[in-house]
């Protein structure tokens, strides 16, 4: 009865169609708005009409969809309005070597998705011509494309944010929520089939050709990277793309000198420096600092001198 119910009602209980309560216009960037509808073809005229032009007013009230593409600061309205990303050491979640968070409205977050895969996977090289164009392991277009389905479609409902977790086998990209209705993904891959969670904001990116209307999203990245792998994980959807053997190694190496440099240049601002501040300055988890700090130590960059409590750092060569 309660799945009767919510088909029934499923259009006034979608999350990107309700009124956001606390949200006035001046809460949403005019710039970010002319952008767009440039982008779109549209005329901008003024802020209100603009967003009645695009159905983003109920009641003279902003809509969630509004706020979350074009707000100045949706996390002040929404609390899972970001993106996590992170660089592991390994195969697994052992071993942290980088991670950042970002938040701010979607289109700004894909764009940090796919400018944090690309610093941080192998990118090689081929001549167009007399051009040099830049190769990336794993197709731009295709996780490109994985990155904005997981915005699309995700389940706004849900406490958590879209996640990008680099490993040196692997990318994943993994968006809150389980595929919408019915769908599997035997049947979207076979009948080239989609439900769409949130038609508005699926319909504010169609219009500016983020995504086509016929969810040929998943079609294009097996296109693109056949050994792509869709999976259902504990409430969340897993877009995983194979990373090149050897490659993968030499780019999470790069990774982990640039943190453990980060790292070295904290201790040197601050040889009082504790874990706990060095875990919040970094993003990383606890046992991804002493994993940096062990390295340090071995490489005889820093010693401690004194208890790990009232003691300090030291930095040095060779120790």
């Amino acid at each position: 009865m309660e799945e009767i119910f919510v088909r029934k009602n499923e259009d006034k209980l979608r999350w990107d169609n309700q009124v956001c309560e606390k949200a006035e216009l001046k809460d949403i960037s005019s710039s970010k708005v002319k952008n767009y509808l440039k982008k779109a073809k549209l005329k901008y005229d003024s802020l209100e009409n603009s967003m009645e032009k695009l159905d983003l007013l109920k009641n003279g009230k902003l809509l969630n969809a509004a706020v979350i593409m074009f707000g100045k600061d949706p996390g002040k309205f929404f609390s899972n309005a970001k993106l996590r990303c992170a660089v592991f050491g390994g195969t697994n979640t052992a071993y942290t070597v980088d991670m950042h968070d970002f938040d701010g409205d979607l289109f700004s977050l894909i764009d940090h998705a796919e400018k944090y895969i690309l610093d941080h996977i192998n990118i090689g090289m081929k001549l167009d011509g007399m051009r040099r164009v830049d190769v990336p392991e794993i197709d731009r277009e295709a996780f490109r494309e994985a990155i904005i389905n997981a915005f699309c479609h995700r389940d706004y409902n849900k406490y958590d944010e879209v996640q990008v977790a680099i490993f040196k086998d692997r990318v994943e990209i993994r968006s809150p929520g389980l595929l919408y209705q019915d769908l599997t993904i035997d049947r979207i891959i076979k009948e080239n089939i989609s439900r769409r969670r949130n038609m508005l904001i699926a319909d504010l990116f169609h219009r500016i050709h983020y995504i086509e209307k016929w969810g040929r999203g998943i079609g294009l990245i097996l296109s693109k990277e056949p050994d792509t792998k869709f999976r259902e994980v504990v409430g969340q959807f897993y877009t995983v793309f194979k990373r090149k053997d050897v490659i993968g190694e030499a780019t999470t190496q790069k990774t982990v000198e640039k943190t453990v440099e980060k790292i070295l240049e904290l201790i040197r601002d601050n040889p009082r420096i504790t874990q706990k501040q060095l875990m919040e300055k970094t993003r990383l988890t606890r046992r991804g600092v002493e994993w940096n700090l062990q390295k340090l130590r071995k490489e005889g960059k820093i010693k401690r001198i004194g208890p790990d409590k009232g003691g300090y750092w030291e930095v040095g060569w060779n120790f």
